[in-house]
């Protein structure tokens, strides 16, 4: 067989490259403008290809993100568009691919990765691991939605998508800022990721509609992204995205969306597990959760950095022995400092060195990825049998000092 070459993709090769995306995931030739979008998008990705000769048989492509982690945010490489020929499969392509990144990574000073799988069965090889988790909450709208608290009440603007980011983008920027998971956006990011006039999921669809509440001429206290249409009617109100400053603002947009005219059901995806809407909603058969699913999967590409470039909730003096079969220079000992002086945001900063010292928690860089924003309890990890605990109550104060106040939750899929 002939070697695999792993290079750069240049522009002139782009509609190749879509040629194979779509080949790959079985779609039919999108339409001119959904096309238009794609190569846009790849145009300002990292683009990775595989190649037999002069024949292109994978793509992996890279969205230069920065994601907010615990008290900052940290680059990190955002992957997409990932294909293998389906003449090439078992061949390694998908490894080769996923190596290049971690070198570009390293030299690009991004000390994390991340994705959305298509195939869960597939990237955890590579040391990814599901570090946000999301539900689905569907409402029935066919009665007024009943609620403990009381409503704000200052009035709701529906705003054109064009002017949203700048009206909207504010509120988006202080949501993040509490949750680790969430990607910082600019324009081009809320055009094509956000607020694109069309549903790659779903034909059927409306283009999208942006709400906010607030008195005109301020900052909006909150706002909502959705969409119509769907089921046997099209009476299905799809929520993409709520974000509001206060359990009272998300109580008024909630209750706008179960009242909106021939609406039968809302569905909103990819909410967070901590929602308040699940609290202050009076009726949970009304207010009812059908999904659980793994959102975001994270790899640390740089354990040191990572763990180094987040806040801690409190002191901690811990040695983690990492395994990490991908990246061996990522493997080894490293003793996590965080020490009681407190940073200005809030949280603790640490110091991650390496160590010979005996190792208080032996866990694979998948472990440390399900752990890293705060989600899953290294406890937890323990009693499944992925973590080896050798200090008694190491894991404990390891998930004391990784806690969040709020758990991290993504909306960006890409």
């Amino acid at each position: 067989m002939t070697a695999l070459d792993y290079r750069s993709i240049p522009d002139t090769e782009l509609e190749r490259a879509l040629d194979l995306h779509y080949l790959v995931f079985l779609d039919k030739e999108p339409d001119g403008d959904t096309r238009k979008l794609h190569r846009e998008i790849l145009e300002h990705c990292d683009r990775i290809g595989a190649y037999e000769g002069d024949d292109l048989v994978g793509l992996l492509a890279a969205h230069p993100l920065s994601l907010s982690v615990p008290g900052g945010e940290l680059p990190c490489a955002g992957v997409t568009f990932v294909s293998v020929a389906p003449t090439h499969r078992r061949r390694g392509v998908l490894s080769g691919m996923i190596a290049e990144l971690y070198r570009r990574c390293a030299g690009a000073g991004q000390p994390l990765a991340a994705l959305w799988v298509s195939e869960a069965g597939i990237y955890g090889r590579f040391g990814f691991e599901p570090a946000t988790r999301s539900y689905t909450v569907e409402i029935d709208a066919e009665q007024p939605l009943r609620l403990r608290i009381d409503p704000d009440e200052r009035p709701l603007r529906l705003v054109p998508p064009a002017d949203a980011p700048a009206l909207i983008g504010a509120r988006h920027a202080a949501a993040r800022a509490g949750r680790g998971g969430r990607v910082a956006r600019d324009d081009f990011w809320w055009r094509t990721h956000i607020l694109r006039e069309e549903d790659d999921g779903d034909d059927d669809l409306t283009p999208v509609r942006v709400v906010t509440l607030g008195e005109r001429g301020a900052e909006p206290a909150g706002y909502v992204c959705y969409r119509t249409g769907g089921g046997e009617d099209g009476s299905v109100v799809h929520v993409g995205e709520l974000e509001a400053e206060s359990p009272a603002v998300a109580a008024a947009l909630w209750r706008y969306l179960a009242s909106i005219d021939l609406a039968r059901k809302v569905r909103a995806w990819g909410r967070p597990l901590d929602d308040p809407l699940l609290r202050f909603a009076a009726d949970r058969d009304q207010v009812e959760i059908v999904q659980e699913f793994p959102a975001l999967w994270l790899r640390l590409v740089d354990v040191p950095a990572a763990l180094a470039g987040r806040l801690w909730s409190e002191p901690v003096d811990l040695v983690l022995e990492v395994t990490d079969d991908r990246l061996p220079a990522n493997a080894g000992r490293y003793r996590l400092t965080v020490g009681p002086g407190g940073h200005g945001g809030g949280g603790h900063p640490a110091e991650v060195v390496p160590s010979d010292d005996a190792p208080d928690l032996t866990l694979d860089v998948r472990e440390l990825a399900a752990g890293y924003l705060g989600d899953i309890g290294v406890r937890e990890l323990v009693r499944a049998g992925l973590v080896t605990e050798h200090t008694p109550g190491a894991a404990e104060r390891f998930e004391r000092a990784a806690r969040t106040e709020l758990l991290p939750h993504t909306t960006d899929e890409f």
